[in-house]
């Protein structure tokens, strides 16, 4: 599972946008003390139009004023449908801070993904999402990829954005040297 965290801020709508064209799964985190903002909302458009499958995790309920109930209200207010409120997205109460509901969420998660039948073939077209690109003043021009589907290794030639470069190198998310990536 790969997470890719985007900002909730206003400012930052084009990076919610892209995020919900990356994704396999949406979880969208809602505040159960702020409950639904405008950017929830447009999140939520952002992931309706990426035809992504989503569910949400309401978080921060360990703290004394959450209140997940009138979080699923505003939800369903805002014709997000949870269970128990006329639809089937799933809405877990979590806390971040605590741990609770987290191993939940993850089976959700699996659980999603099994559901949607949701598979690369290593064999296939290579597809990928530029997340991130920098310059090293080591190793060049690095790129960090989301890999949708086929495979690549060493000496592949990658385009993106009508940019034609030759992979050099590969690392895992952990910067462990790989000589294939899936």
């Amino acid at each position: 599972i790969t997470f890719i965290d985007t900002p909730g801020h206003q400012a930052f709508s084009a990076m919610r946008s892209r995020g919900a064209n990356v994704a396999d799964i949406v979880v969208l985190v809602v505040a159960a003390d702020d409950g639904v903002m405008p950017q929830t909302i447009e999140s939520v458009e952002h992931v309706r139009m990426a035809g992504v499958p989503f569910l949400v995790a309401i978080n921060k309920v360990d703290l004394p004023q959450a209140d997940v109930e009138r979080v699923k209200l505003q939800l369903s207010d805002n014709g997000v449908l949870v269970e128990g409120y006329g639809g089937k997205i799933v809405a877990l109460p979590i806390s971040a801070k605590t741990g609770e509901g987290v191993d939940q969420l993850l089976e959700m998660i699996l659980l999603t993904t099994d559901m949607e039948d949701l598979k690369a073939d290593p064999e296939g077209n290579f597809e990928a999402f530029v997340i991130e690109s920098k310059a090293d003043k080591l190793c060049g021009s690095v790129v960090n990829l989301v890999i949708k589907n086929g495979s690549l290794k060493k000496g592949d030639e990658i385009q993106a954005e009508g940019v034609l470069a030759k992979v050099k190198m590969l690392r895992d998310e952990w910067g462990e040297p790989k000589e294939l990536a899936l």
